[in-house]
């Protein structure tokens, strides 16, 4: 078992894992990391299973201190990292030492990104995940973000993982313009044919000042209603697009409420799910509409691609 040492948590740096499934009958959110694409190149990179838990961090990371040595990897948005001062490389595993001190500085694109180590973190499985949900207080480190003082270990495997490196074709790229795929429903049928034409056909829309683990609220042409935007609270999902009232939309993300009573006209293609993790205020996107058939094809490819990916990233 290694430790680490927090000695500064970052803005908001929380232990996400894929997340806490099969609770929200009882009112539990899912959490789980934002970008399920870096999450999974990370723990790739460092040898471990795709669903072990990682750090996610927005904006600008922590400083951590390793105090034996380990396997670590950086995925996701580019926040300068350094290592003794020196730059890290991102994208490849990195051998750290005892005494090694990894630290960030501002983002330069991108919005969250991921620390992955070789074996996994030690800190308690609630209902089958390590993902930390901040309203409750549950999971990952004491249920909050890290701060400093904070230390927690690593259990190591038995063997030093190989030496990886993800290849260029397969680094992810990061823009302030994206293209949304979305399968309408579940309650399509409470908008006007001029409705569901302006989600798809409008001049697309922006991202607003509220936007958080929870979901993004968008600004751009108003969906119309048939009648009314309230239902009965119904199950929600990550990527689920919500159009209350005033017509402007919200993207459910990771955080989540588990109900809502707002109409969801659409949802947000889980290959596509990655990209909102870094959409940032004043960035923009427009939504493509495709059947369930194309979603559930593009779903197959998107998590087969991991496997060639794990084979090519061998050095």
């Amino acid at each position: 078992m290694s430790s680490i040492d927090v000695i500064n948590g970052g803005i908001l740096t929380t232990i996400q894992d894929g997340g806490r499934y099969g609770y929200q009958e009882l009112g539990i959110p899912t959490s789980g990391v934002m970008d399920d694409y870096n999450y999974k190149l990370a723990n790739i990179l460092v040898g471990n299973k795709l669903d072990e838990a990682v750090l996610e961090m927005i904006y600008f990371g922590p400083t951590l201190k390793f105090n034996e040595e380990m396997v670590i990897a950086l995925t996701g948005a580019d926040m300068s990292p350094k290592i003794n001062g020196k730059e890290a490389p991102m994208f490849e595993s990195i051998e750290v030492k005892a005494g090694d001190t990894l630290q960030f500085g501002k983002v330069k694109n991108g919005l969250r990104g991921y620390i992955a180590f070789s074996g996994s973190i030690d800190v308690p499985v609630v209902n089958g995940s390590k993902s930390t949900h901040i309203k409750t207080k549950m999971g990952g480190y004491e249920g909050r973000a890290l701060k400093p003082k904070d230390e927690f270990n690593i259990i190591r495997p038995k063997n030093k993982p190989k030496a990886r490196k993800i290849p260029a074709k397969y680094l992810p790229k990061f823009s302030h313009f994206n293209v949304l795929r979305v399968v309408l429903g579940p309650q399509d049928d409470y908008f006007t044919e001029k409705g569901v034409h302006d989600l798809f056909r409008s001049g697309g829309y922006q991202v607003t000042k509220e936007l958080d683990r929870m979901g993004i609220r968008l600004k751009g042409e108003k969906i119309e209603h048939k009648e009314t935007a309230d239902i009965i609270s119904d199950g929600t999902a990550f990527g689920s697009i919500q159009v209350p009232a005033n017509g402007q939309p919200i993207i459910l993300c990771a955080d989540r409420q588990t109900t809502g009573g707002y109409t969801k006209i659409g949802t947000v293609i889980s290959a596509d799910l990655h990209k909102l993790a870094h959409m940032n205020f004043l960035d923009r996107l427009i939504f493509d509409e495709v059947s369930v058939e194309e979603a559930n094809k593009i779903a197959r490819d998107y998590n087969a691609q991991f496997d060639k990916i794990s084979e090519e990233s061998l050095v």
